[in-house]
């Protein structure tokens, strides 16, 4: 009878350990939550993109006549006004085409004069010829000749003069060709860069060569973006835009959107389209081909409700869910310690937090935006069994 005793109690014992086991265990397995309250502040959304820094107009300044670069007159970073000489191509072979031109034109001119003194002796034979032929003293065939003769003179003053307009044109090519050689700038602007060196020969038989590249205004630059085509619909021209570059990156400067071109760009089936952003560059900080990272503001709302975006994204487990709709926008609170959803109407978001519209949330309530099961500290399996 003792032994039956004994052995009951022991059963007991062993059952009061397992349940307190599984209780222990159970409680300890509850799922615990990180909550985050509504509060009012700024939500700021924009468009990401990469750029490339450039004047706003660059002339590129080349040669309509080939030849060897006899002197340079400007260097990089050099400040040129227009109608500027900036380079020299050697005359000598345009001088002596002017020359032999004018030359030219010399001798078409003494070639009008000859023509002319011709019709002058024509035109006196022809008269002479026309009397004697009224008397009968000579036969028609020399009146006919010498009316052949009179127009004929008269068709080679023509001549002669083409060739004198012809010759005049030849010398004004000679002379233009002559100017070419004296390179000078278009605009007012900066030597940005220089292409040939004195004694270089340069040939325009083709295509012109460069010869310098020169930004016209330096104070003023503009930025050259992509913009991939899901978010172009959100840029608009006139938005401010706030970018860096890798030379100053503890300074943020700032533009405009001056212009959305409508162009696609299409490389490797990404479609992107260029965004040019203007920008003020008083101090010159700003160079052309700096690369630019670049932060179009496509929204902005200050001093606003708004929801941690972990909020929205936050999905409590299974075992935790009520049969609750779960269509649009929500975020969980917990009510009587458990989960409970409550849909919400929703703004603009950048990223982080998400402005928060309509619903029955209120500032300073909580909201769930993790959850994390707290770990048993008993031991990792159950009670040992005698």
């Amino acid at each position: 009878m003792k032994k039956i005793l004994i052995a009951g109690a022991v059963v007991i014992v062993l059952v009061a350990i397992v349940a307190a086991f599984v209780l222990f265990r159970n409680k300890g397995s509850e799922p615990k939550y990180r909550t985050d309250k509504i509060a009012k502040g700024d939500i700021i959304t924009t468009v990401t993109a990469t750029g490339t820094v450039n004047a706003v107009t660059t002339v590129l300044v080349g040669t309509q006549v080939s030849g060897t670069i006899k002197q340079l007159y400007v260097d990089f970073n050099s400040a040129v006004k227009k109608g500027q000489i900036i380079a020299q191509i050697d005359p000598a072979l345009f001088d002596e085409q002017v020359a032999q031109a004018k030359a030219n034109l010399l001798a078409a001119k003494a070639n009008v004069e000859k023509a002319e003194a011709s019709l002058v002796d024509a035109k006196r034979t022809r008269d002479r010829n026309a009397e004697l032929f009224a008397k009968n003293l000579i036969a028609r065939s020399d009146l006919d000749t010498a009316d052949t003769n009179y127009e004929t003179a008269k068709a080679s003053v023509s001549a002669a003069k083409a060739q004198v307009a012809q010759t005049g044109a030849a010398l004004r090519n000679a002379q233009t060709n002559l100017g070419y050689t004296r390179i000078v700038s278009p605009v007012d602007g900066t030597v940005v860069s220089r292409n040939v060196d004195v004694g270089q020969t340069v040939a325009a038989s083709f295509q012109t060569p460069t010869l310098f590249t020169i930004a016209q205004d330096l104070t003023k630059m503009q930025i050259d973006t992509s913009v991939d085509e899901a978010d172009i619909g959100k840029v608009k021209v006139g938005q401010d835009v706030e970018f860096t570059v890798d030379a100053y990156a503890d300074i943020t400067f700032r533009g405009k959107v001056g212009q959305v071109r409508i162009a696609p760009i299409t490389v490797q089936n990404v479609v992107t389209y260029d965004v040019v952003v203007t920008v003020d560059n008083p101090d010159f900080k700003l160079k052309p081909g700096m690369t630019a990272n670049v932060s179009i503001i496509v929204a902005e709302k200050k001093d606003i409700l708004r929801i941690p975006n972990a909020a929205l994204r936050f999905k409590p487990a299974e075992k935790t869910k009520t049969k609750q709709p779960q269509k649009g926008a929500g975020v969980w609170i917990l009510e009587n310690g458990k989960p409970k959803r409550l849909p919400v109407t929703v703004g603009i978001s950048d990223g982080n937090f998400t402005e928060l519209v309509g619903g029955e949330l209120r500032e300073g309530q909580d909201v769930i935006v993790e959850e994390a099961v707290a770990k048993t500290k008993g031991p990792a399996s159950g009670p040992r069994m005698f």
